[in-house]
């Protein structure tokens, strides 16, 4: 979760280095370090607790350095201070690494070297892997990197400089994203492309248990254990301009307003009128393979395991498959039947999400087929499944998950118009299907128009102490991800439930300080949803329902166009994007870096 930048060439590194730094702060914020070599080899460090803007006004003026190695920082071991900070030195100080994962076995081993006499200067468990390098004799860098990576248990994504080997940067993967940027004569380093596609579009990404040596005339790459492995270059989709904030105040508001788009690219070229149905080639599942399909489980963690939910109900509607959705994070824990008729699908936007590579690896292990829904090509998750689904989304900055969320939704329903075809949907509901789909770019631009009504409402709910979010069958799922989107970025609690379920105890937490947000559809339960809100407002409960038609018992109702019944969900959750944001701005949250969370989970 943390972010790792490095460069070597003929430039100054630290500019280079911040920059970098500035576009992962996504990936955390708590505080960050940046080290660099000097003339003759020695490292010069700056480090400090906070954002990078704070690091930035405490590096000294004379900071020079063609080769370097920057961190910013999600905190698992050890408080945001400046000592906890990355880079970690070894007590020669000739050592620097930077470290995004967790050391398992990090207290046995700051056990051995403090009784060896060796003095920590952090609280974290990334300080050990400076000691063990710099402890270690070997002739190489290279080796002395692989001896102390022997010693270790856990995950890992580092960058290690080395004073004695000014000429080079050593970086390894296990668990934790590392890609490699090729410039001309320089070399880049980074857990994210984002931190590159300013200065090279050429990337190298490691595989786990992969080590590389990066110098200013190039890379080589090699196993852990020893065997060089040959690895190709591939060009980066996204591009600069992508990471730009544009005319908007927050990037959580740019990427809600660029859903039609988004929506528009995962859609595209995929319909196939003919047979009203669509082209997912990327699956590698022949109709026969996906005729013999007995179950769909959907794993994903947070919003991707929202969405995972809605995925499971439209594969239940339209190909009538049993399906449903589990946090990637439980099932990897709690050793599940695998089923050889059972169809995967591991969603994660970054594809990154260390309990979802996980449970996908565990999966491969005991032969089952795992598709992946995830947005960065080449990521851990594309390169670990049998096929899938690009989302197309554009790059998500934002910590909170919106335009990937809305995109994921509508790659599942890719996906269940795909199954349904090969099996018993109908043509006529699969041209209905295909209709709804079309639609989707322009109602939703039609729901971003209603913004400034949506901010008046925000400003209510910015007074409430806690709130409430029901919804029933197609609506729970949507008020689930609409209230951890309010918990995320603007820190009033809420809680989701079903409506169905508000009688069996919630209903003690109704009264007129805790408002109560409905997701109410026109479809066949409109009727039961009705009767919800009136025993919510028969104990003097305040109603904000979201819906398709005005509703009489809500205080307010923002209206929603319709579409067909299996896709309202995605057009439902995104005034209730709008509605977090606007709650955050009137609490004066930080909306883009929330607090103590990060992008993209990559340690358990």
């Amino acid at each position: 979760m943390c972010g790792i930048v490095g460069y070597i060439g003929k430039r100054d590194a630290a500019p280079l280095l911040l920059e970098g730094l500035q576009r992962l702060e996504y990936r955390g914020y708590d505080s960050a370090g940046v080290a660099v070599a000097g003339r003759g080899g020695a490292l010069r460090t700056a480090k400090s607790a906070g954002r990078v803007r704070e690091l930035q006004a405490r590096l000294p003026k004379r900071f020079a350095g063609t080769t370097g190695i920057a961190h910013t920082r999600w905190a698992t071991h050890g408080a945001p201070t400046d000592e906890n900070a990355h880079p970690h030195l070894d007590s020669s100080g000739r050592v620097a690494v930077v470290h995004n994962g967790i050391i398992d076995n990090a207290a046995e081993l700051r056990a051995q070297l403090s009784a060896d006499g060796v003095e920590f200067a952090s609280e974290t468990d990334s300080e050990v892997l400076s000691h063990l390098i710099g402890r270690s004799d070997a002739a190489t860098l290279e080796d002395r990197v692989r001896q102390a990576l022997e010693a270790v248990r856990g995950t890992y994504g580092i960058a290690v400089l080395h004073a004695d080997f000014p000429d080079r940067i050593v970086v390894a993967r296990n668990g934790s994203p590392v890609v490699l940027g090729i410039g001309e004569h320089e070399m880049f380093v980074a857990s994210d492309v984002a931190a590159l596609v300013r200065f090279t579009r050429q990337v190298v990404t490691l595989e786990d248990g992969e080590t590389a040596t990066v110098q200013a005339s190039g890379y080589r790459t090699w196993s852990t254990a020893g065997p060089g492995t040959a690895k190709s270059p591939t060009t980066v989709e996204w591009e600069e301009e992508n990471y730009d904030i544009g005319g908007h105040a927050h990037f959580m508001h740019k990427e809600i307003c660029e859903q039609p788009e988004a929506v528009d690219r995962v859609l595209r070229g995929r319909i196939d009128d003919r047979f009203a149905t669509v082209r997912l080639g990327g699956l590698n599942l022949d109709a026969r393979e996906a005729r013999a399909v007995r179950r769909v489980k959907i794993l994903g963690c947070g919003s991707a395991y929202y969405a995972g939910q809605i995925g499971a109900q439209m594969i239940e509607e339209l190909a009538r498959i049993p399906a449903d959705a589990e946090p990637a994070s439980e099932f990897r824990h709690r050793n599940p039947v695998v089923d050889p008729d059972t169809l995967y699908v591991a969603v994660s936007q970054s594809g990154e999400t260390y309990d979802t590579l996980a449970a996908v690896q565990e999966l491969r292990r005991k032969g089952a087929r795992v598709l992946g829904v995830v947005n960065v090509v080449g990521s851990a998750v594309a390169r670990e499944t049998d096929g899938g689904i690009y989302l197309h989304a554009g790059p998500e900055v934002c910590v909170v998950s919106t335009k990937c969320f809305t995109n994921t939704a509508v790659a599942l329903a890719l996906l269940a118009l795909h199954l349904g075809r090969v099996r018993d949907l109908s043509v006529a509901d699969g041209r209905r299907i295909l209709a709804g789909l079309r639609r989707l770019p322009e109602q939703i631009g039609q729901v971003l128009e209603q913004e400034e009504g949506i901010a008046e409402l925000a400003a209510g709910l910015a007074r409430a102490r806690s709130a409430m979010f029901v919804g029933r069958v197609r609506g729970y799922p949507v008020a689930r991800e609409a209230a951890q989107k309010l918990k995320e970025v603007s820190y009033v609690h809420a809680e989701a439930y079903p409506a169905s379920e508000l009688k069996h105890g919630p209903l003690a937490l109704i009264e007129p300080e805790v408002p109560t947000v409905a997701v109410v559809p026109d479809d066949e339960l409109l009727d039961k949803n009705r009767a919800t809100l009136e025993e919510i407002a028969a104990r003097g409960g305040r109603i904000l329902a979201v819906a398709h038609r005005v509703q009489e018992t809500a205080e307010h109702t923002v209206v929603v166009p319709r579409n067909e019944p299996e896709l309202d969900p995605v057009l439902l959750g995104v005034p209730l994007q709008l509605l977090a944001y606007h709650t955050a701005l009137a609490l004066g949250r930080d909306v883009d870096r929330p607090r103590n969370l990060a992008k993209s989970v990559t340690v358990e």
